[in-house]
């Protein structure tokens, strides 16, 4: 072969041009209904190198579409060794996580805005519900991170509010509609959580102004013990997608809801305004105890469930699905974070409450 001679093929290599490959979300993904149930759907990486946090960044509308669809979107296989990362996560999906404030469940801080889920004793349920809707303002995305599963029960339980509202018999949707509900608590009787946990502080100034600015009367009774009533709407509209949902703590918050043991102590001891929470009508009305128990009934019936994995990260609309807690064995430890605080009256203004 002379100098000038090339080897056979090689202009054709010459003429190869590199090509940019994109892969799209779903190359990178895999989803599916967890057990065939229709939430929450999970989503599970194809390769180990898939950084979770900054995924969802690039991925974020795509992913808020599958929340407003699903409710609930369970991250499982991804890599979350830290509190940081699960921190992170919530924020490329949902925005910075928010202080807890009018507290109603134990919690303790874990690392800035990064909670327990509840420090409730494992050995009862804790009841369909979602967060804060007793407040004038709550949280509209709620997520969870499990660090160490239970070893036997311990689940997050699940329930479609859209799917409990269409479930209730129309005329106790109406009465509620009509009458919302109110909402009562009594601090410093020994059971629950003080005012000052509640709140945040040792100043009774302080309540006062914050229950002002949030629509809540106060009423302080001898012994520094505190009586709250706030009156709420039982069906809001969400602000996204104009569905009606089933978004109030009216059956969470009535004793009736309670565990046998605990609920059967406090209607010993108290009378019904002067339960640590207490849920009326909101004229002041007793909900009759049929009622109460098709409530019940209705949100037991919507309730999905699934066992944790360690490194599972769950986000929930909070106005789509209602979340809980099943009894647990073990050491279980389970955090959460809230995030995008809404203005319920706001909303209701904008998007309106009826049909």
């Amino acid at each position: 072969m002379t100098i000038s001679d090339k080897p056979p093929g090689l202009s054709k290599l010459r003429a190869i041009k590199r090509k940019t490959v994109t892969l799209s979300p779903d190359d990178l993904v895999s989803t599916s209904l967890l057990g065939g149930q229709h939430l929450p759907l999970m989503i599970a990486p194809r390769t180990d190198a898939l950084a979770l946090p900054a995924w969802a960044a690039e991925n974020r509308e795509s992913l808020r579409a599958k929340l407003r669809a699903h409710g609930a979107l369970l991250f499982r296989g991804f890599a979350v060794p830290s509190v940081d990362v699960f921190a992170a996560t919530v924020k490329s999906v949902s925005a910075d996580p928010l202080r807890y404030t009018e507290r109603s469940s134990p919690r303790h801080t874990v690392s800035g805005h990064i909670y327990t889920s509840t420090d409730h004793p494992p050995e009862y349920p804790i009841f369909l519900h979602n967060e804060q809707s007793y407040n004038l303002s709550w949280c509209r995305v709620i997520s969870f991170h499990c660090r160490t599963a239970a070893a036997t029960g311990g689940q997050t339980p699940l329930a479609d509010t859209r799917r409990i509202l269409t479930r209730l018999e129309p005329a106790v949707v109406e009465s509620f509609r009509r009458r919302g509900y109110m909402y009562m608590r009594n601090f410093g009787d020994g059971f629950g959580l003080s005012w000052q946990e509640a709140f945040q502080t040792d100043s009774k100034a302080e309540v006062e102004a914050y229950c002002r600015a949030s629509r809540i009367e106060v009423e302080w009774k001898p012994g520094n013990r505190l009586r709250t009533r706030q009156v709420r709407d039982a069906v809001h509209r969400h602000p996204e997608t104009g569905e009606l949902v089933w978004f109030n703590h009216c059956t969470f918050f009535h004793v009736s809801t309670l565990p046998a043991p605990v609920r059967d102590t406090l209607r010993a001891g108290f009378a019904d305004d002067e339960l640590p929470n207490q849920t009326f009508y909101g004229d002041g009305g007793a909900i009759e105890p049929e009622v109460m128990t098709h409530l019940q009934d209705t949100y037991l019936a919507e309730k999905l469930a699934f066992d944790w994995q360690e490194g599972d990260v769950l986000i929930v609309d909070n106005m789509l699905c209602a979340h809980g807690r099943e009894p647990f064995t073990g050491e279980r430890r389970v955090l959460t974070a809230m995030s995008e605080l809404a203005d319920g009256y706001r909303d209701a203004a904008n998007h309106g409450a009826t049909p």
